[in-house]
């Protein structure tokens, strides 16, 4: 069992590393220190492309890059920290270390700079869905809520920018969004399938706006050819996709980073999962999450009729 926590608001940090999906996957870990300190100041040392959007929706006040060259002295043996990084590490009340740490290395680092108590999790998902697994660490300060499911609520000014967003494309209502990629070619359900699904939807007069990233290089292509008509949301920060995304009515997309984050601000999902576990990486949100898993894994065997049978129950 960890110290107990002083009486004056605490501060906690957070080594947080990772893509989308895994940040997102432990966001619950904020949340529960939130709900249980109120007035914690808490820091993420992570990528802040990602991580911002704790900041932007209050789980966090503030993100350090954990590319800084400085860095790379938590991970080695025999460190030399410079002033500012012992004031820093002993300044928190607490610190999470949810890097890869195989040998305990960094925990060592961390204690040896002076950190007050260090709690590990590992990034590597050993058992049962992500979520939870990550949320046990917190079991030593006597925290025992497993049932959060990841949540992004954002303040009104971004909520109507990203409403904005939609408008100057030609959006009037809310549409269901579509991600036809992901961070890997073999995650991807066809493209071809996913312009046919938004034939579908526009042919009952439901908007749909499609989100592409920048590996989604080839689907680009294809929705620029078949579908130009789309609206698309592109070049856009995790946050100002986040905000516009809470805008929208239901999600479809395949096993990616943008499928966690559609579902932790909120909306209803339909997820497509190929050769990847959904039993770990389901995503998770209130809005609710429809899980497709394609049969023996294999995304060319799932039919549209299967796909659009599910979205039309959210």
């Amino acid at each position: 069992m960890a110290e107990p926590i002083h009486s004056h608001a605490p501060r906690f940090l957070i080594l947080r590393g990772g893509a989308i999906g895994d940040f997102i996957a432990t966001l619950p870990v904020l949340q529960a220190l939130r709900a249980q300190w109120p007035e914690a100041r808490i820091e993420i040392w992570g990528y802040p492309h990602v991580a911002e959007l704790a900041v932007a929706a209050g789980w966090a006040q503030s993100v350090v890059s954990l590319d800084r060259a400085e860095m790379s002295r938590f991970f080695v043996p025999e460190p030399r920290f410079t002033d500012a990084q012992v004031a820093a590490i002993r300044s928190f009340d607490l610190v999470f270390n949810y890097l890869h740490d195989p040998v305990g290395q960094v925990r060592s680092n961390l204690l040896l700079a002076g950190a007050k108590q260090v709690l590990s999790g590992s990034p590597i998902i050993k058992r049962g869905h992500a979520v939870p697994f990550l949320l046990e660490p917190l079991q030593a300060l006597a925290l025992y809520d497993v049932d959060l499911v990841p949540t992004l609520d954002f303040p009104e000014a971004l909520r109507a920018a990203g409403r904005e967003r939609l408008r100057s494309r030609g959006v009037r209502g809310k549409p269901v969004a579509v991600h036809p990629g992901s961070g890997s070619p073999l995650k991807n359900w066809p493209v071809e399938r996913f312009v046919e699904i938004i034939r579908r939807l526009r042919s009952q007069s439901k908007e749909t706006v499609a989100i592409l990233g920048e590996a989604d290089v080839a689907e680009a292509a294809v929705l620029a050819r078949e579908l130009p008509e789309v609206p698309v949301l592109e070049g856009l920060t995790l946050v100002e996709l986040a905000a516009t995304l809470a805008e929208c009515a239901a999600y479809l997309g395949n096993d990616s980073g943008i499928t966690h984050l559609a579902a932790a601000v909120g909306l209803p999902v339909v997820a497509l999962f190929g050769p990847s576990n959904a039993d770990v990486w389901a995503p998770r949100g209130r809005g609710g999450a429809h899980v497709l898993r394609a049969p023996e894994g294999e995304l060319e065997r799932l039919t549209v009729s299967a796909v659009w049978a599910a979205l039309e129950k959210t």
